[in-house]
């Protein structure tokens, strides 16, 4: 079935009749939403949505925000909802849709992202975790790094070597991981917040089980670019307000404390308010083009942008408060459930956006794929693409 705007409207208001925000419990709230197809209105029916165009979505959230519904934490689960559900969505079963989907979108499970490895980052074809075949289990050996969550997930998305002697990009596959399977251990990375948000995991003789492989053997590398293409977009693309996210702080800074003011960086900060406004509408245009399709390359380029920003708002916030933004307010070591750029303050902001530029892709890799991808500029000469993995020098 298709649903237009009013239809949607007809849908959000029986689902509030029914279960109204102020006398339901979210999770409860949450689970007749999904039920009703108004979680992700472009998913098929069954899977939380009505097969309804992308862009309709816009109009159920409007209309549960009017009414005060909650919301599923969408940065406590952001791995989940960017990532794993639209792979799943791209090459899961139908069992594996129906198991995965609906208590990621609620809540109830937490997932993170097995890719990055120690020797195996820009390169992440190069990666060298090895998943063995053993019956109707793949048995799994390896170490991944940076991994966002991991401390707190039920699941991870995992991309393994399964065959050594061809080329690194047609050796992988991809997985489902259960991380609270025996061989799985998760150690915390302290950052330079002072803060563990990231972690390291190592996998030790960890069984995963065929069914929970997504794609055929060997395509992982075809599936993990939608997980990759939507993790830009989930990234770089978020729907924020006028002088949401970096720039909020840094103009209310500059509204309420005039004694801190000066020519230059008031020069500075129009043209960054400039530039992250003209991001903001980048990305509504961005998200305007994926509701006919899946996301391309362009999500590498607001990815690109969007850590260049961080970056500079957050040390023209710093300069601005002179002495109060060396400041900082916590050095103590602890494992957050999320990200709060804007929950603490100047110093933190400006620590954690040094991160900006490394996760989800290293700006310089991002740099390459608009090059080639979105530009059509002359790929760099690899040699090393028809060259069994097993042959590579390490």
């Amino acid at each position: 079935m298709s649903a237009d705007a009013a239809e949607l409207r007809r849908r959000t208001a029986e689902l509030l009749a029914a279960h109204p925000p102020a006398d339901t419990p979210a999770a409860d709230f949450l689970a007749a939403r999904f039920a009703a197809g108004l979680a992700w209105v472009h998913y098929p029916v069954g899977l939380g949505g009505l097969d309804a165009p992308r862009a309709l979505q816009a109009v159920v959230d409007a209309e549960l925000a009017a009414a005060g519904a909650p919301d599923n934490d969408p940065r406590r689960i952001g791995i989940g909802l960017g990532m794993a559900a639209p792979t799943l969505l791209a090459y899961g079963t139908e069992e594996q849709k129906r198991r995965w989907l609906e208590p990621l979108w609620v809540g109830a499970e937490v997932w993170c992202q097995l890719f990055s490895e120690p020797g195996a980052g820009s390169d992440l074809a190069a990666l060298g975790t090895r998943a063995v075949r053993d019956g109707d289990d793949w048995v799994v050996n390896g170490q991944k790094v940076w991994t966002s969550s991991a401390h707190v997930a039920r699941w991870a998305i995992l991309i393994a070597r399964t065959d050594p002697d061809v080329p690194k990009h047609a050796g992988i596959t991809y997985f489902v991981c259960d991380m609270t399977d025996p061989g799985v251990e998760v150690r915390p990375l302290r950052q330079i917040t002072g803060e563990a948000e990231f972690n390291e995991v190592f996998l030790t003789d960890v069984r995963i089980p065929d069914s929970r492989r997504l794609g055929a053997v060997g395509d992982g590398w075809r599936v993990a670019q939608t997980t990759l293409n939507n993790e830009r977009v989930a990234i770089g693309g978020m729907r924020l307000p006028r002088e949401g996210g970096m720039i909020g702080p840094a103009a209310t800074a500059w509204r309420e404390r005039p004694g801190l003011r000066t020519h230059d960086l008031h020069q500075r900060l129009l043209k960054l308010w400039v530039d992250a406004e003209v991001a903001r509408l980048t990305g509504e245009r961005l998200r305007q083009q994926l509701a006919m399709g899946q996301p391309g390359p362009e999500g590498a380029g607001m990815k690109l942008g969007f850590a260049r920003l961080n970056q500079e708002i957050s040390g023209l916030e710093v300069e601005l408060r002179g002495e109060e933004g060396l400041l900082y307010d916590d050095w103590t070591m602890r494992r957050p459930d999320l990200v709060d750029f804007t929950g603490r303050d100047a110093g933190y902001r400006y620590l954690r956006a040094k991160g900006n530029s490394i996760e989800g892709g290293t700006s310089e890799i991002l740099l390459n794929i608009v090059a080639e991808r979105v530009l059509g500029l002359p790929a760099e000469p690899r040699t090393d693409k028809d060259v069994a993995w097993k042959d590579l020098a390490r």
